[in-house]
Order: structure tokens, then sequence, then C-alpha cells
């Protein structure tokens, strides 16, 4: 039986100085609050790098996601992406990055790599998302891989090669460098130019992580040398 405890009720002085405690709290919070509508700025939905990296984009910015089809957040964020895709400014080029935070991931970093290499990147990674998110296949083991390539339309046997072979090797490779350079603790994780970065969190959520892109785009644009 649960005890009964005596009803306390503070003194009118007490109300009065509780009502202001509430109020000073309230208007903390709406000055800490960015306005509404506020565009992206850094500091608050993108920051800049302590250690910026050079980029080999040339004169188009370079845009980074660091992913794992293994991630169930970078599987929400995909369909945001797809349509950041669409009106990706002509001077940005954007690449995935596969992190290898274990070794399950370490073979989806090769099926990421085996797909843009057979030039399906595109066309098939929202449907790896869905077949290892919604369809619970698990693409980390190699035969289920190869045997889902196949009912997508690949060669099955160029799919196997191309899993295995030197070029995917050291792409692998390279993504674990890329990855340290920029101590990528957790993904998604998007890098802009080299130097700065943005992520669902920080941004107020999947869908206004590309908003938060394009703010670090413009200001990347704004400090590169002028042609």
């Amino acid at each position: 039986m649960t005890k009964a405890f005596p009803q306390i009720r503070p003194s009118p002085g007490r109300r009065s100085a509780l009502a202001a405690l509430v109020a000073l709290v309230a208007l903390a919070a709406i000055s800490v609050a960015p306005p509404s509508g506020a565009q992206p700025a850094e500091g608050r939905e993108y920051q800049r790098l302590k250690n910026p990296q050079a980029v080999d984009t040339g004169r188009r910015i370079e845009v980074i996601e660091f992913f794992s089809y293994g991630c169930p957040h970078c599987a929400d964020l995909e369909p945001h992406l797809n349509a950041w895709f669409k009106r990706m400014p002509a001077d940005v080029q954007f690449k995935r990055v596969p992190v290898m935070f274990q070794q399950a991931w370490e073979n989806l970093a090769r099926v990421y790599y085996t797909l843009e290499s057979l030039g399906e990147e595109h066309r098939l990674s929202p449907d790896v998302f869905q077949a290892i998110h919604g369809a619970r296949n698990n693409l980390a083991t190699e035969q289920r891989f190869f045997d889902w390539a196949a009912t997508k339309g690949l060669d099955r046997k160029k799919v196997e090669d191309t899993y295995r072979s030197f070029g995917v090797n050291g792409k692998v490779a390279r993504a674990k460098q890329i990855a340290q350079a920029y101590n990528v603790q957790s993904v998604p994780l998007v890098i802009v130019d080299g130097k700065f970065q943005a992520s669902s969190d920080r941004a107020g959520g999947h869908s206004e992580l590309p908003n938060a892109i394009d703010a670090a785009v413009a200001k990347a644009r704004a400090e590169r040398p002028k042609s």
C-alpha cells in the first residue's frame, strides 16, 4: 500500500520566489536557443576542425560522408542525402568513405567499394541499406552479399572477383587512413572541404543536416582563394 504524505503548500513569499526562478530559467532557454528559421551557423549547426586536412578536389569543394551500411543512423539519413544530391551545387564533389569500427563493417566497406567499382553504388546503396536494416539480410557475410548482388542483376562471379581484388583492398586501406586523419569517432559524419564538420545531432536531426552542409559549403567557398 502506498504511504500518503501530507501536502506541503509553499508560503506566498516562496511562491513568488519560485515563479521568478521559473521565469529566469525560461528566459535563459530562449536566449540560448537559435531563433526560429535561423540559418545554420559555424559553431552551432556545424563546426570548424582543429586540424584541417588538405583536399585533392581542385576547384571543387569536397564533401565527405563517413558512414557504414551497418549503421542504422546512416540508413535513416540516406533519403535526406539523396534529396540533397539532386540540388548539390555544381562546384561540390561528394564522396563517401566507409568506416570500419568492427570486422563486419570492414566487409561492408568491401561491399561499398565493390559496387562503386562496378558503377552500381548510386543505384544500389539504398537497396543495401534496406536489405540490412529492413530485411535483416546480413550482407557483411560474403556469400550472402554475392547471392544478393546476383538478385540485383549483377554477374555473381564478377562481383566476387571485384570484392577480393587488389583495387578494393587498396581502397579499404585508404579509407582507414582517411578516417584516422579526421579522427572519426561516430557516424554519420560529414566533412566539408577538409575544414568543417557537421552531424545530424548538431544540425538538429537528419532532415536538417543538408542545410548545415549547404551553410558549411558556402563558408568554405567564401574562404577559398579567388581565382
